[in-house]
C-alpha cells in the first residue's frame, strides 16, 4: 500500500459558491499569468452530442470552443457587480 491515505478528498469549499470560485481564480493567477485570461472547463458528453456540436460549429464557421464560450456567456451573463470587478 502506498503512503497515501485511503481517504482521499477535495479541499473544503467556503460557504458560498462565488467565494469558492474567486479563491480558485486568485491562487491560479499567482502561479500562472495566462490563467487570468482563461480557465479550462471539462465536461463529459455523449459521442452523439459531441458530434452534433462539432457539426454545428463547422456549419457556422467557428471553432467549438468559440461557439460554446458564446453560448455560455449568453446563458450566464455578467451581473453588474461582476463587471466592475473585471474592469
Amino acid at each position: 500500500m502506498s503512503g497515501r491515505s485511503s481517504k482521499r478528498g477535495f479541499a473544503s469549499r467556503p460557504g458560498d459558491a462565488e467565494g469558492w470560485v474567486k479563491a480558485s481564480d486568485a491562487s491560479r493567477r499567482r502561479t500562472d499569468n495566462t490563467a487570468a485570461l482563461t480557465a479550462r472547463l471539462t465536461i463529459d458528453v455523449t459521442p452523439g452530442l459531441r458530434g452534433r456540436i462539432k457539426v454545428a460549429a463547422f456549419q457556422r464557421g467557428v471553432t467549438v470552443a468559440d461557439m460554446l464560450r458564446e453560448l455560455l456567456a449568453r446563458e450566464f451573463p455578467l451581473r453588474p457587480e461582476s463587471r466592475r470587478e473585471r474592469q
